[in-house]
């Protein structure tokens, strides 16, 4: 029967093609030793895969030489890779758990590449995707994490996901094959071993079928995401524009609104619920800025929520000192001509400023720098200063442009925020004999 049934799976889902090498994740235990029986039954071209982690002493060496001879029983060659967990863990500083993940599947990938695979085929049966059912709900998961393990996940498979462990055990005794049992599986250190040895036997002793239930539960969640997920993508396109995202308009108009920015944000660039709520608290603001778990950005702008490049951070020390004596080529092409009062004859032109030649002889160099939080500038022909950031707001500046934007300084003095606003340090008056007319030709983001 559950030969059977692992085929049907494989036709139902298109899980694997005839002919091309299935490398199967073998740990010794009963899944994978099963999954391995069948899956050559069924006339797949396998290669099985062994990790030791030497993580349980002498039992890891067991498991090792029970899979050397089960794929001699069996008739397929064994890969085999021994791991330095507690390395990877000093490296990366992963959990244990996380560390002997990554190495696995890390090493998976280059057996795909090797063998010219079609996909890695791991043991997960029932009660394995009743107990990630019941993990996911104690966390607070969304409607995907109750949906359970699927079938597929990229290039990993899970043909036995259907069945049963009694299934499994049943065909493994009824072909005389045996398997290991790993030791730590009765310890209820673990959130899975105590959900797998306390909670769902009691909950399956209490209420008759109750894992039957959770299958099937689970099974109807996965068919209500899929209408779920055509309902979000009809929503969302009337929210996109590109890239962007009309966040304003959907905070109006949508009256789930989290769940919506949450689904359009969450898969493709690793937002969590928590950064949606924040985005959605000021849907009209700007000059807020988002960075994901996964390193994406995000920022919004007068209600529209943009995808920009991650920036490095930007150090306070980064300037560029300027000679004003010349055409300045970094970190903005500027041209700078010295030219006698008697040609003045000021332009508006927002590229364009001028400044007593005076500034020539004055020390320390003049600089062109990034703004900075807390800029202020004293405006030719106001009284008083402003705060950089209020002219950016004037000007309905973005996230990114205010980046972008650089000032041009005099010791603690703002001269020029650059295609903006002048100062009145330096500024051509009455005793002026020379001026200086700076353009700006070219504006690199740096």
């Amino acid at each position: 029967m559950l030969q059977a049934m692992m085929a049907d799976c494989i036709r139902r889902h298109g899980l694997l093609q005839p002919g091309r090498h299935v490398i199967v994740a073998l740990s010794g235990g009963a899944d994978s030793v099963a999954l391995l029986q069948a899956l050559v039954a069924e006339g797949y071209d396998c290669v099985a895969a062994h990790c030791n982690f030497h993580l349980r002493g002498e039992e890891s060496m067991r498991d090792a030489a029970h899979c050397v001879d089960i794929c001699h029983r069996i008739g397929v060659d064994l890969c085999m890779r021994d791991f330095d967990v507690p390395a990877r863990m000093r490296l990366t500083g992963e959990s244990v758990e996380m560390a002997c993940r990554s190495l696995r599947y890390e090493w998976f990938d280059s057996l795909l590449d090797r063998e010219r695979a079609q996909a890695i085929a791991v043991g997960h049966h029932r009660e394995d995707n009743v107990e990630t059912f019941m993990l996911n709900l104690l966390r607070g998961t969304g409607p995907q994490g109750l949906c359970g393990m699927r079938v597929r996940n990229g290039y990993v498979v899970r043909p036995l996901l259907e069945c049963s462990r009694a299934q499994i055990e049943a065909y493994l005794h009824e072909r005389g094959l045996g398997f290991v049992v790993d030791s730590t599986n009765a310890s209820n250190d673990f959130k899975r071993n105590r959900l797998r040895n306390v909670v769902i036997p009691m909950l399956d002793e209490q209420f008759a079928g109750a894992s039957e239930a959770i299958e099937r539960s689970m099974a109807n969640v996965a068919d209500s995401m899929a209408l779920y997920r055509e309902l979000v993508d009809e929503r969302a396109e009337h929210y996109r524009q590109g890239s962007d995202i009309l966040l304003a308009d959907m905070a109006r108009n949508e009256t789930n609104a989290r769940m919506l920015l949450y689904e359009m944000l969450h898969n493709s660039e690793g937002f969590s619920m928590s950064a949606v709520a924040d985005m959605l608290r000021s849907p009209d603001g700007s000059g807020r800025r988002f960075v994901s778990a996964g390193g994406h950005v995000r920022e919004l702008h007068r209600g529209v929520l943009s995808a920009v490049s991650p920036q490095p951070q930007r150090q306070e020390s980064d300037c560029y000192s300027v000679d004003l004596s010349r055409d300045i080529l970094t970190p903005l092409h500027i041209t700078v001509e010295r030219l006698p009062i008697s040609s003045f004859s000021p332009e508006r032109n927002p590229a364009v400023m001028y400044l007593d030649a005076a500034i020539l002889d004055a020390t320390p160099a003049p600089q062109l720098r990034h703004w900075r939080r807390g800029d202020r500038i004293e405006p030719y022909g106001m009284k008083g200063s402003r705060l950089v950031s209020d002219l950016f707001s004037d000007a309905g500046y973005s996230a990114l442009q205010k980046r972008n934007t650089f000032l041009l300084s005099q010791a603690d003095k703002v001269l020029w925020v650059c295609g903006l606003r002048a100062s009145r340090h330096f500024a051509v008056g009455p005793g002026t004999k020379e001026y200086l007319r700076l353009e700006i030709k070219k504006h690199n983001i740096t």
